[in-house]
């Protein structure tokens, strides 16, 4: 009977040995980031928000995820008002992009922008994460 253990468990270590591993994620800074993936011909209409994904690596990228800030700069910013309508936003393109290519991506927000006289929108992208596929 302990031979039977023994064998299952030798069974079990050696076909877990044999799976594909996953690569761990890897945090990298700002800099580094923007030499694999940058933002480029960002324009901004209503809200809406497009523009270009560009791979700057050698690698097919997957999963870029953008941090998408809509800042509210008050007219009177030694008076500010109570209700701060500014807000930021995680955006995952869902295209790949092959090594030296670039995507167009669209993020409309699920509501309108409010239109308001003590204020205006300041909208900035950036790149806030991607996957790497390693061949």
């Amino acid at each position: 009977m302990k031979r039977i253990y023994f064998l299952m468990a030798v069974g079990l270590f050696v076909s877990l040995a044999l799976l594909p591993r996953a690569q761990a994620a890897t945090l990298i800074s700002q800099e580094k980031a923007s030499e694999v993936v940058s933002v480029r011909g960002v324009e901004v209409k209503d809200g809406e928000v497009s523009g270009e994904l560009v791979n700057r690596s050698g690698r097919l990228l997957r999963d870029v995820q953008l941090l998408i800030r809509y800042t509210w700069l008050w007219k009177n910013e030694f008076r500010p008002g109570k209700d701060d309508p500014g807000m930021a936003v995680y955006y995952t393109v869902d295209k790949s992009i092959p090594p030296g290519q670039s995507v167009r991506f669209s993020y409309k927000p699920a509501s309108p922008l409010p239109s308001r006289p003590d204020g205006s929108y300041v909208i900035s992208v950036s790149v806030a994460g991607f996957s790497e596929v390693f061949q």
